[in-house]
């Protein structure tokens, strides 16, 4: 069964790669050609954006269904808080009206030692009695609070999240009417709609598969990289305190290669500060341009790297789909984990080298 299912799979990337072969040659030779390769990248965008619709409607109900059972706890803390405030108002009034010196007086005038200690032990009783119930009250004072303050949060996160929505359904909608627009009239019209279909088709089932796999392999091999780095001191300066780390694009295309095989018709480069990634197999191509940061991670400080720019086979897509590959796949490296004292000061792009200074984090 899982065999057919496999073969089925097999023959519909066949068959998509096919179609998608003798569309994507025609793009971008004329600016005809230019209008229909930017039809297709809307296309490919709406696709793409109604799966962050749906991921953010989701999240949406989460948060909804979360921020119900926060008010329904707050009310039900509430009820306990009234029937707590009863008890510690009495306390309150019993010593602000002096029924406790009651207590006191009678503690003098004990006429021995064993009526002293029966009122010692009378005396700490209700005084703790007293005491408990404050904090109690004063407990579920804060933990009121802590629920109201919880909600707020929710309501805020719940509020953004329903403006995001708005946003990208916004977005949708006007690049649906954009490509109905460009289509409308056209005499291929029918033509370029079956092309958006199988392009469509092909997205989802082959280049989204091939996409991912590229990222998964990058973030695999960002993984070793502290490793490799401690194999090969040449690329690490020290001057003092002062720690600099130099990584040829030459040299981390070699690394690259040599974790995975499919790195070699894979390469990075460093120009004009910026990194840009390219591979191409099977007749897919995907480019991303991207930079470097240092940022404070749960780990320390991190060269991490973000995606400004994500083309697949020609076509530009939609900044919802390179911030979720971002977010699902680490393409970072961690100082410490090439030396467990050093701290990362600042990374740069230099003559075809990524440059990352570090500090002994004292």
């Amino acid at each position: 069964m899982r065999a057919t299912k496999r073969r089925g799979l097999l023959a519909f990337a066949a068959s998509a790669l096919a179609i998608w072969l003798t569309v994507y040659p025609v793009l971008a030779q004329s600016p005809e050609d230019e209008e229909v390769r930017r039809i297709m990248e809307k296309s490919l965008s709406v696709v793409e954006l109604d799966k962050e619709i749906t991921r953010i409607a989701e999240q949406q109900k989460a948060i909804a269904g979360q921020l119900d059972q926060s008010r329904s706890s707050l009310q039900t803390q509430e009820l306990i808080m009234d029937k707590q405030r009863e008890e510690a108002g009495a306390v309150l009034r019993a010593y602000y009206t002096g029924e406790r010196d009651i207590l006191m007086t009678a503690l003098l005038k004990s006429g021995n030692l064993a009526d002293l200690l029966t009122m010692l032990d009378y005396f700490n009783f209700i005084f703790s009695h007293d005491k408990v119930t404050l904090n109690e009250y004063k407990q579920q004072y804060n933990g009121i609070q802590k629920g109201i303050q919880q909600l707020d949060r929710e309501s805020k996160q719940l509020a953004e999240v329903e403006v995001r929505l708005k946003e990208q359904r916004d977005r949708v909608s006007a690049l649906s009417k954009d490509i109905d627009s460009s289509l409308s009239g056209r005499s291929d019209e029918e033509k370029l709609r079956q092309m958006i279909s199988e392009l469509t088709d092909f997205w989802q089932n082959v280049g989204l598969l091939e996409v991912r796999k590229y990222f998964s392999a990058l973030s695999k091999a960002m993984k070793n990289m502290p490793d490799w780095v401690q194999n090969n001191k040449d690329l690490l300066e020290i001057d003092g305190f002062n720690y600099t780390l130099s990584i040829p694009e030459d040299k981390l295309n070699a690394f690259l290669r040599e974790q995975n095989e499919m790195f070699n018709n894979f390469a990075f480069a460093f120009t004009n500060d910026a990194v840009i990634v390219t591979g191409k197999r099977d007749g897919l191509e995907v480019k991303l341009t991207g930079r470097y940061t240092v940022e404070e991670t749960d780990e320390g400080t991190a060269i991490l790297f973000h995606v400004n720019e994500l083309v697949f086979n020609g076509l530009v897509l939609p900044d919802t789909t390179r911030q979720s590959l971002e977010k699902e796949f680490d393409l970072g490296f961690y100082p410490q984990r090439i030396v467990s004292f050093l701290k990362a000061k600042s990374v740069s792009i230099e003559d075809g080298k990524l440059i990352v200074k570090l500090a002994v984090n004292l």
